[in-house]
Protein backbone atom coordinates (compact mmCIF):
# COMPACT_ATOMS: atom_id res chain seq x y z
CA UNK A 1 0.00 0.00 0.00
CA UNK A 2 1.15 3.80 -0.85
CA UNK A 3 0.73 5.75 2.14
CA UNK A 4 -1.37 8.45 0.00
CA UNK A 5 -3.87 5.41 0.67
CA UNK A 6 -6.31 4.79 3.52
CA UNK A 7 -5.16 1.74 6.16
CA UNK A 8 -7.89 -0.85 6.91
CA UNK A 9 -9.68 -1.11 10.50
CA UNK A 10 -9.37 -4.20 11.75
CA UNK A 11 -11.48 -5.91 14.72
CA UNK A 12 -10.26 -9.11 15.58
CA UNK A 13 -11.80 -11.39 17.85
CA UNK A 14 -9.53 -12.68 20.79
CA UNK A 15 -9.60 -15.92 22.62
CA UNK A 16 -12.65 -16.10 25.56
CA UNK A 17 -10.92 -18.09 27.36
CA UNK A 18 -7.79 -20.55 25.73
CA UNK A 19 -5.30 -18.85 23.53
CA UNK A 20 -5.08 -21.97 21.62
CA UNK A 21 -8.35 -20.91 20.23
CA UNK A 22 -6.69 -17.87 18.57
CA UNK A 23 -6.39 -18.44 14.59
CA UNK A 24 -4.00 -18.36 12.50
CA UNK A 25 -5.05 -15.10 10.67
CA UNK A 26 -5.34 -13.20 14.47
CA UNK A 27 -1.56 -14.78 14.88
CA UNK A 28 0.11 -13.44 11.41
CA UNK A 29 -2.59 -9.96 11.76
CA UNK A 30 -0.95 -9.49 15.12
CA UNK A 31 2.75 -10.32 14.23
CA UNK A 32 2.04 -7.81 11.01
CA UNK A 33 0.00 -5.31 12.72
CA UNK A 34 1.18 -1.46 12.34
CA UNK A 35 -0.62 0.00 15.27
CA UNK A 36 -2.79 -1.81 18.07
CA UNK A 37 -5.70 -0.58 20.00
CA UNK A 38 -5.93 -2.52 22.78
CA UNK A 39 -8.56 -2.93 25.76
CA UNK A 40 -6.17 -3.88 28.01
CA UNK A 41 -2.70 -3.86 27.26
CA UNK A 42 -1.29 -6.18 29.55
CA UNK A 43 -3.58 -8.85 28.59
CA UNK A 44 -3.00 -8.16 25.21
CA UNK A 45 1.20 -8.70 25.98
CA UNK A 46 -0.01 -11.66 27.88
CA UNK A 47 -2.07 -13.13 25.12
CA UNK A 48 0.96 -12.34 22.76
CA UNK A 49 3.66 -14.03 24.87
CA UNK A 50 1.30 -17.07 24.87
CA UNK A 51 0.88 -17.32 20.78
CA UNK A 52 4.81 -16.83 20.71
CA UNK A 53 3.84 -13.78 18.57
CA UNK A 54 6.34 -10.43 19.11
CA UNK A 55 4.56 -7.56 18.96
CA UNK A 56 6.60 -4.54 17.15
CA UNK A 57 2.93 -2.43 16.78
CA UNK A 58 2.87 0.68 18.53
CA UNK A 59 0.23 -0.44 21.02
CA UNK A 60 -2.31 2.26 22.73
CA UNK A 61 -4.95 1.96 25.28
CA UNK A 62 -8.42 1.80 23.86
CA UNK A 63 -10.94 0.92 26.52
CA UNK A 64 -14.65 2.20 26.89
CA UNK A 65 -13.55 5.33 29.26
CA UNK A 66 -11.18 6.79 26.62
CA UNK A 67 -13.15 4.90 23.37
CA UNK A 68 -14.34 8.63 22.24
CA UNK A 69 -11.06 10.57 23.21
CA UNK A 70 -8.90 8.00 21.21
CA UNK A 71 -11.25 7.94 18.07
CA UNK A 72 -9.43 10.77 16.40
CA UNK A 73 -6.15 9.52 16.96
CA UNK A 74 -6.54 6.14 15.41
CA UNK A 75 -8.68 8.02 12.65
CA UNK A 76 -5.81 9.77 11.82
CA UNK A 77 -3.36 6.72 11.78
CA UNK A 78 -5.81 4.69 9.12
CA UNK A 79 -6.37 7.85 7.16
CA UNK A 80 -2.27 8.42 7.24
CA UNK A 81 -2.70 4.72 5.39
CA UNK A 82 -1.61 2.80 8.42
CA UNK A 83 -3.43 -0.36 9.21
CA UNK A 84 -5.61 -0.46 12.70
CA UNK A 85 -5.59 -3.89 14.64
CA UNK A 86 -8.42 -3.47 16.99
CA UNK A 87 -8.67 -5.93 20.08
CA UNK A 88 -10.51 -6.62 23.47
CA UNK A 89 -9.55 -8.79 26.48
CA UNK A 90 -11.74 -11.08 24.73
CA UNK A 91 -14.32 -11.70 21.87
CA UNK A 92 -15.46 -9.81 19.27
CA UNK A 93 -14.56 -6.16 19.53
CA UNK A 94 -17.41 -3.95 18.91
CA UNK A 95 -20.04 -6.54 20.88
CA UNK A 96 -20.13 -5.29 24.94
CA UNK A 97 -16.37 -3.90 24.08
CA UNK A 98 -15.09 -1.06 22.41
CA UNK A 99 -15.01 -0.55 18.50
CA UNK A 100 -18.59 0.47 17.27
CA UNK A 101 -17.66 4.06 17.60
CA UNK A 102 -14.65 3.89 15.63
CA UNK A 103 -16.43 1.09 12.95
CA UNK A 104 -18.74 4.07 12.38
CA UNK A 105 -15.91 6.99 11.62
CA UNK A 106 -13.85 4.81 9.50
CA UNK A 107 -18.00 4.09 7.14
CA UNK A 108 -17.98 7.84 7.30
CA UNK A 109 -14.23 8.55 6.13
CA UNK A 110 -14.56 5.75 3.14
CA UNK A 111 -11.78 4.00 5.77
CA UNK A 112 -11.81 -0.20 4.61
CA UNK A 113 -12.67 -2.38 7.59
CA UNK A 114 -12.45 -6.05 8.14
CA UNK A 115 -13.10 -9.09 10.96
CA UNK A 116 -10.64 -11.26 12.06
CA UNK A 117 -13.71 -13.94 13.33
CA UNK A 118 -13.26 -15.98 16.29
CA UNK A 119 -14.75 -16.56 19.54
CA UNK A 120 -17.83 -15.07 21.32
CA UNK A 121 -19.37 -15.62 24.40
CA UNK A 122 -22.72 -14.90 23.12
CA UNK A 123 -22.77 -17.92 20.48
CA UNK A 124 -20.52 -19.80 22.43
CA UNK A 125 -23.04 -19.79 25.23
CA UNK A 126 -26.14 -20.19 23.31
CA UNK A 127 -25.43 -23.27 21.64
CA UNK A 128 -24.07 -24.87 24.64
CA UNK A 129 -27.53 -23.45 26.73
CA UNK A 130 -29.65 -26.28 25.13
CA UNK A 131 -32.27 -23.30 24.89
CA UNK A 132 -33.56 -22.62 21.39
CA UNK A 133 -30.62 -21.01 18.53
CA UNK A 134 -32.79 -20.57 15.82
CA UNK A 135 -34.42 -17.02 17.11
CA UNK A 136 -32.17 -15.02 19.52
CA UNK A 137 -31.49 -11.33 20.97
CA UNK A 138 -28.45 -10.24 22.45
CA UNK A 139 -29.13 -8.12 25.61
CA UNK A 140 -25.49 -7.11 26.90
CA UNK A 141 -25.57 -6.18 30.40
CA UNK A 142 -28.50 -5.34 32.53
CA UNK A 143 -28.82 -1.72 34.37
CA UNK A 144 -27.15 -1.65 37.66
CA UNK A 145 -29.74 -0.03 39.01
CA UNK A 146 -32.63 -2.36 40.31
CA UNK A 147 -35.28 -0.24 38.89
CA UNK A 148 -33.77 -0.03 35.79
CA UNK A 149 -32.89 -3.20 35.19
CA UNK A 150 -36.84 -4.75 36.73
CA UNK A 151 -37.67 -2.00 33.62
CA UNK A 152 -35.76 -3.46 31.09
CA UNK A 153 -36.71 -6.96 32.16
CA UNK A 154 -40.11 -6.26 31.88
CA UNK A 155 -39.76 -4.68 28.19
CA UNK A 156 -38.43 -8.28 27.49
CA UNK A 157 -41.54 -10.26 29.00
CA UNK A 158 -43.10 -11.55 26.26
CA UNK A 159 -39.86 -11.69 23.82
CA UNK A 160 -40.35 -14.88 21.82
CA UNK A 161 -36.60 -15.83 21.01
CA UNK A 162 -33.91 -16.91 23.70
CA UNK A 163 -31.81 -14.10 25.33
CA UNK A 164 -28.14 -13.37 25.63
CA UNK A 165 -27.20 -11.30 28.84
CA UNK A 166 -23.58 -10.85 30.41
CA UNK A 167 -23.54 -10.62 33.77
CA UNK A 168 -20.95 -9.84 36.52
CA UNK A 169 -20.42 -12.53 39.10
CA UNK A 170 -21.36 -9.97 42.27
CA UNK A 171 -24.36 -9.37 40.22
CA UNK A 172 -25.70 -12.79 38.91
CA UNK A 173 -27.92 -13.63 42.55
CA UNK A 174 -29.67 -10.20 41.91
CA UNK A 175 -29.97 -10.28 38.37
CA UNK A 176 -31.66 -13.47 38.32
CA UNK A 177 -33.61 -12.80 41.06
CA UNK A 178 -35.09 -10.14 38.51
CA UNK A 179 -35.15 -12.62 35.86
CA UNK A 180 -37.69 -14.92 38.12
CA UNK A 181 -39.94 -11.83 38.78
CA UNK A 182 -40.18 -10.40 35.55
CA UNK A 183 -40.36 -13.47 33.33
CA UNK A 184 -41.68 -16.17 36.16
CA UNK A 185 -39.71 -18.40 38.04
CA UNK A 186 -40.53 -21.72 35.37
CA UNK A 187 -38.73 -20.19 32.69
CA UNK A 188 -35.78 -22.40 31.45
CA UNK A 189 -32.30 -20.57 31.55
CA UNK A 190 -29.05 -21.33 31.97
CA UNK A 191 -25.93 -19.71 33.84
CA UNK A 192 -22.03 -19.74 31.37
CA UNK A 193 -19.61 -19.27 33.67
CA UNK A 194 -15.72 -19.47 32.78
CA UNK A 195 -16.60 -20.76 29.20
CA UNK A 196 -13.60 -22.68 27.09
CA UNK A 197 -11.56 -22.18 29.83
CA UNK A 198 -10.32 -24.77 32.82
CA UNK A 199 -13.36 -24.12 35.04
CA UNK A 200 -16.04 -24.34 32.66
CA UNK A 201 -19.66 -24.88 34.01
CA UNK A 202 -22.69 -24.48 32.72
CA UNK A 203 -26.13 -24.59 35.19
CA UNK A 204 -29.34 -25.00 33.76
CA UNK A 205 -32.58 -25.06 34.85
CA UNK A 206 -35.61 -22.94 35.49
CA UNK A 207 -35.18 -19.55 37.01
CA UNK A 208 -36.24 -20.28 40.75
CA UNK A 209 -33.54 -23.18 40.76
CA UNK A 210 -30.84 -21.08 39.54
CA UNK A 211 -31.56 -18.37 41.97
CA UNK A 212 -30.67 -20.86 44.61
CA UNK A 213 -27.75 -21.73 43.31
CA UNK A 214 -26.45 -18.58 42.84
CA UNK A 215 -27.50 -16.79 46.22
CA UNK A 216 -23.82 -18.54 47.36
CA UNK A 217 -21.56 -16.52 45.53
CA UNK A 218 -20.77 -17.49 41.74
CA UNK A 219 -17.00 -16.45 40.08
CA UNK A 220 -15.87 -15.73 37.05
CA UNK A 221 -17.16 -14.29 33.40
CA UNK A 222 -21.02 -15.03 33.22
CA UNK A 223 -23.06 -15.34 30.51
CA UNK A 224 -26.63 -15.98 30.76
CA UNK A 225 -29.06 -17.64 28.85
CA UNK A 226 -32.88 -17.59 28.83
CA UNK A 227 -35.70 -19.18 26.82
CA UNK A 228 -38.10 -17.05 25.22
CA UNK A 229 -41.51 -16.38 26.19
CA UNK A 230 -44.15 -19.30 25.24
CA UNK A 231 -46.22 -19.17 22.61
CA UNK A 232 -49.91 -18.88 24.22
CA UNK A 233 -53.54 -18.81 21.79
CA UNK A 234 -54.22 -15.42 21.03
CA UNK A 235 -57.21 -13.67 23.04
CA UNK A 236 -60.05 -13.34 20.46
CA UNK A 237 -63.76 -12.44 22.27
CA UNK A 238 -63.66 -8.90 23.85
CA UNK A 239 -64.79 -10.15 27.22
CA UNK A 240 -61.45 -12.02 27.38
CA UNK A 241 -59.27 -8.93 26.41
CA UNK A 242 -61.14 -6.71 28.83
CA UNK A 243 -60.32 -9.84 31.45
CA UNK A 244 -56.86 -9.38 30.13
CA UNK A 245 -56.36 -5.78 30.77
CA UNK A 246 -58.43 -5.51 34.10
CA UNK A 247 -55.91 -8.38 35.51
CA UNK A 248 -52.88 -6.23 34.91
CA UNK A 249 -54.24 -3.39 35.94
CA UNK A 250 -54.94 -4.68 39.38
CA UNK A 251 -51.25 -5.87 39.49
CA UNK A 252 -50.17 -1.98 39.10
CA UNK A 253 -49.83 -1.61 35.08
CA UNK A 254 -51.69 1.72 33.79
CA UNK A 255 -54.54 0.78 31.54
CA UNK A 256 -53.08 2.72 28.77
CA UNK A 257 -50.12 0.32 28.86
CA UNK A 258 -51.67 -2.72 29.53
CA UNK A 259 -54.11 -2.11 26.56
CA UNK A 260 -50.79 -1.29 24.46
CA UNK A 261 -49.32 -4.76 25.89
CA UNK A 262 -52.65 -6.67 25.23
CA UNK A 263 -52.96 -5.21 21.70
CA UNK A 264 -49.51 -6.07 20.61
CA UNK A 265 -49.27 -9.78 22.55
CA UNK A 266 -52.55 -10.60 20.46
CA UNK A 267 -51.38 -8.76 17.20
CA UNK A 268 -54.55 -6.42 17.63
CA UNK A 269 -54.95 -2.95 16.83
CA UNK A 270 -55.20 -1.16 20.19
CA UNK A 271 -58.35 0.29 19.29
CA UNK A 272 -59.74 -2.98 19.25
CA UNK A 273 -58.88 -3.64 22.79
CA UNK A 274 -59.65 -0.18 23.72
CA UNK A 275 -63.13 -0.45 22.69
CA UNK A 276 -63.66 -4.29 24.62
CA UNK A 277 -62.34 -2.42 28.05
CA UNK A 278 -64.74 0.77 27.65
CA UNK A 279 -67.91 -2.13 26.68
CA UNK A 280 -67.02 -3.99 30.42
CA UNK A 281 -67.23 -1.28 32.05
CA UNK A 282 -70.73 -0.23 30.50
Amino acid sequence: MTRNETGTLILAAAPIGRPADASDRFRSALRAAEVIAAEDTRRLRRLAADLEVEIRARVVSYYDANERAREQELMDELLGGRDVFVVTDAGLPGVSDPGYRLVVAAVDQGVPVTVLPGPSAVTTALVISGLPTDRFCFEGFLPRKGGERSSRLESLRTEPRTMVFFEAPHRLAAALEAMAEAFGGDRPAAVCRELTKTYEEVRRGPLTELVAWAADGVRGEITVVVGGAPARPALSGPAELAAEVAGREAAGEHRKQAIADVAKENGLPKRVVYDAVVAARR
